[in-house]
């Protein structure tokens, strides 16, 4: 919690708080503050680990299919540079053992084992194997291919701006690309979904969680499984033909704008663990921004909003959003044609900070 504070106040900091003076923020931190507590970990866990299985299994159909989107099986590596930090994530993954997921301490020739090609600065790491990774640039737009082809009309670059409603139902979408006559809605709008739900008298406590990404051309001495470099939180991720760091949190509510300072505390703190991966060296293809969807509890939102018949809720993922589409994707398709949830919902009730 010390460590938490210290950031808060740090622009340069994995975690910052961009200093405003914002209701909503102040609830949402002591929302947050509350859920920070033993119970809610051993709530939450079981929940997120069922969820994180069920989507990479639909993941695996997904790419059974012939849908290409770089998935693969290759687990995620923790790197400590201090002992400290590495003992701290070696109690976290005997933690998570007691959930089902394996996580393995390995010293730095175990490292050389599993990545021969990759140069560590580091005093050890922490493997947990069961993980997997995608190419997100390519998954989207392959799942939009694939949803065109069963029927679905996609309508890109169109805003919601408002709701008509006729009783408990809605009964118009408003967007700049016209209005659309609902049989159902599905609220998946990341971080502007609180905005919108307020347009329909629901209260979902979102805070935008901004992060920064740097893609570059997939270099030779790309690692060949994602890192994260533990004590600066970047994470390091290979892709089909791309390599990118990603990392930081900023609460900054909808401001996307860049900070060269919190880009650059990611593009410096890569090379203090993986010295063969310098940024001048490497081709850019893109410094990206986005906001993570955040919810007090750490739990997204997902199911029938209570007083309105046909809108269904999918909102507030956070940092596993992709991690948790599919299954997502899944159990909305069960809640909107009246079917049993597959996964139960309980935890993540539409309602339970109404």
């Amino acid at each position: 919690m010390a460590k938490s504070l210290k950031w808060m106040f740090n622009p340069a900091s994995p975690f910052y708080i961009k200093p405003r003076l914002d209701r909503e923020l102040l609830s949402w931190l002591w929302r947050f503050n509350r859920a920070c507590n033993r119970r809610q970990v051993q709530l939450a866990m079981p929940l997120i680990r069922d969820l994180s299985m069920a989507s990479l299994r639909l993941y695996d159909e997904l790419a059974a299919d012939g849908t290409e989107f770089g998935l693969e099986h290759k687990g995620v590596l923790m790197l400590y540079k201090t002992e400290a930090g590495l003992r701290e994530q070696v109690a976290d993954g005997k933690a998570m053992g007691e959930f089902g997921i394996e996580a393995r301490e390995l010293s730095l020739s175990e490292i050389s084992e599993l990545s021969p090609n990759l140069t560590v600065d580091a005093l050890g790491g922490v493997y947990y194997p069961q993980d997997g990774h995608v190419t997100p640039m390519q998954l989207v737009p392959e799942i939009a291919r694939r949803a065109r082809e069963m029927g679905v009309e996609v309508h890109t670059h169109t805003e919601v701006l408002a709701f008509e409603r006729s009783g408990a139902r809605i009964s118009r979408v408003v967007t700049t690309r016209g209005d659309f006559t609902p049989e159902e809605v599905v609220l998946t709008a990341g971080s502007w979904s609180g905005v919108l739900a307020r347009e329909l008298g629901l209260r979902l406590p979102i805070q935008g969680g901004k992060g920064y990404s740097i893609t570059f051309k997939r270099p030779l001495e790309a690692p060949s499984l994602p890192i994260v470099c533990g004590e600066a939180k970047i994470g390091v991720t290979p892709m089909i033909d791309a390599l990118r760091f990603a990392g930081t949190l900023e609460l900054a509510g909808l401001d996307l704008t860049i900070s060269r300072q919190r880009v650059a505390a990611v593009l410096s703190g890569v090379p203090l663990y993986l010295p063969d991966l310098k940024p001048e060296e490497m081709e850019l293809v893109e410094i990206w921004r986005g906001l993570r969807p955040c919810t007090p509890d750490g739990l997204p939102f997902l199911g029938r909003a209570r007083h309105i018949d046909n809108l269904t809720v999918a909102a507030g993922h956070a940092m596993i959003g992709v991690s948790l589409g599919p299954i997502t994707g899944k159990l909305v398709a069960e809640v909107v044609s009246g079917e049993k949830p597959s996964i139960d919902l309980d935890l993540l009730k539409v309602d339970r900070y109404a």
